[in-house]
């Protein structure tokens, strides 16, 4: 099993709006970032693990976790073209965007904000502590996920 950190704007898309989706299950679409992408597209696999990180907002924070349930596949916004998402690069024959599917499991009983997180000398190596780091999606590993989640709980 692997672990991510995922990003998303509470504004446009946060944790609770995951937990009142249909099954709380979502597409983590709109990812137009290269690095993202082959990430989604080429590691990330079902039963993955993903804190959820509400970002661009006054307290950045890990405030939850989602499971991955549906391995990568073209996002279809890069081909609509009335979504904000829409790249009109993109060819469906040679999908260029991918999303996976991602399942909300709980929210945590505390958000770890990025302050505190950046105070940590374990987490010296979690790229989201690392200045200059703008990834949407970044790898976690196992000892830095069970250190944060001891954090919330």
């Amino acid at each position: 099993m692997n672990y991510w950190l995922m990003k998303s704007e509470p504004s446009t898309f946060g944790i609770e709006d995951l937990r009142r989706a249909p099954r709380g299950v979502e597409p983590w679409d709109g990812v137009r970032n290269y690095q993202a992408r082959n990430m989604i597209r080429d590691q990330m696999k079902r039963g993955d693990m993903a804190f959820f990180y509400h970002s661009s907002c006054a307290e950045p924070a890990i405030v939850g976790i989602m499971e991955i349930v549906r391995e990568a596949y073209p996002d279809p916004t890069a081909f609509d073209r009335k979504n904000h998402h829409y790249d009109p690069e993109s060819d469906p024959r040679q999908p260029r965007w991918y999303v996976v599917d991602v399942r909300y499991r709980r929210t945590l009983k505390r958000p770890v904000t990025l302050q505190e997180m950046k105070l940590l000398p374990q987490l010296a190596d979690l790229p989201l502590v690392r200045r200059g780091n703008r990834l949407s999606i970044m790898p976690v590993a196992q000892p830095q996920w069970d250190l944060i989640l001891g954090l919330a709980d």
